[in-house]
């Protein structure tokens, strides 16, 4: 969604699930939080979130595949 510009470098859940249709509703909020650098669960690392409650996409999943 990033690449194809339907998500700008910052976002939050209501933005993924707009850019993101057709996901369960607490997926949104969800994934984003479980997959944030530093989260406790030790799981994959996609997302910083910053103070704002913004998240964005760590860099080295930005490249191209």
């Amino acid at each position: 969604a990033i690449r194809m510009g339907q998500l700008g470098e910052r976002f939050r859940p209501e933005d993924v699930e707009k850019a993101c249709p057709g996901w369960a509703y607490s997926t949104y909020r969800v994934f984003l939080a479980k997959h944030r650098l530093g989260n406790p669960g030790g799981y994959t690392e996609y997302f910083v979130r910053h103070p704002d409650g913004s998240y964005s996409l760590r860099s080295e999943f930005l490249r191209d595949p």
